[in-house]
């Protein structure tokens, strides 16, 4: 690959809610082997501030544009830290794509009629989980399922102050973005990623996947990181 013919060679992978940067691995191999810088951002997920700090040190320490990637909450995360100069541009894996003033929570309050609702269960002390015995078939039902049952007993406790963090600027209006829409998502339904990621003025690829997709489908999701690297320089020209 002609790293000259790309607007970003340095990736750099957001987390989502429940979970942590592990679930990388796969994508961070394929992008790796094609020649690309990967970071992975070990976000603590406990408000949106902190997550939006964490993320922008990230960022920092790379030495040229960026292209930044989120899942699930991670895209609300990249939301606000995609504003950082060095962002060339935005990917969306089944995430949450806020405007200004959203929440994650404000996102989800509303469900449409016959939706999937997520299996979360009320807080603990100020933290949400997943039900155990739901979160395979709702987070990962075309994860194997020894992989799927240690996500959901390694589960990462999600602060409520995380999906109640709101977007003060959202960079997908002056970035360019792309979005990874999983038409069998439990937990974003696709209905939902339709309307953010057209809101957001992405360009769209549909994958048959669950939510846990960056699991499941590693090539998919590198596919599509690697042609935002590429169409960033495009879109900036």
């Amino acid at each position: 690959m002609k790293q000259d013919r790309i607007a970003a060679k340095n990736i750099v992978l957001v987390h989502g809610g429940f979970v942590d940067g592990s679930g990388w691995e796969g994508v961070y191999k394929t992008l790796k082997r094609d020649g690309y810088t990967v970071a992975i951002v070990q976000n603590p997920i406990i408000s949106l501030a902190d997550d939006v700090a964490v993320t922008k040190r990230t960022i920092a320490s790379q030495d040229g544009p960026v292209i930044l990637v989120g899942h699930s909450y991670g895209g609300a995360v990249i939301t606000e830290a995609g504003n950082d100069p060095k962002v060339a541009g935005l990917v969306y894996v089944a995430a949450f794509a806020p405007d200004k003033g959203e929440s994650v929570f404000s996102l989800i309050k509303d469900p449409q009629p016959g939706a999937p609702v997520p299996p979360i269960l009320p807080p603990q002390d100020g933290y949400l989980f997943l039900d155990k015995a739901k979160f395979p078939a709702s987070f990962a039902a075309d994860v194997d399922p020894e992989t799927a049952a240690f996500m959901a007993d390694s589960q990462v406790p999600w602060g409520l102050g995380a999906p109640n963090g709101t977007i003060s600027e959202p960079a997908w209006k002056t970035k360019p973005s792309w979005y990874l829409l999983t038409t069998e998502d439990k937990m974003i339904p696709p209905d939902a990623q339709r309307a953010m990621s057209k809101r957001a003025g992405s360009t769209v690829v549909e994958v048959k996947g669950s939510h846990a997709v960056y699991v499941s489908q590693p090539q998919a999701v590198a596919a599509l990181i690697e042609t935002a690297a590429k169409g960033a320089a495009a879109k900036a020209a």
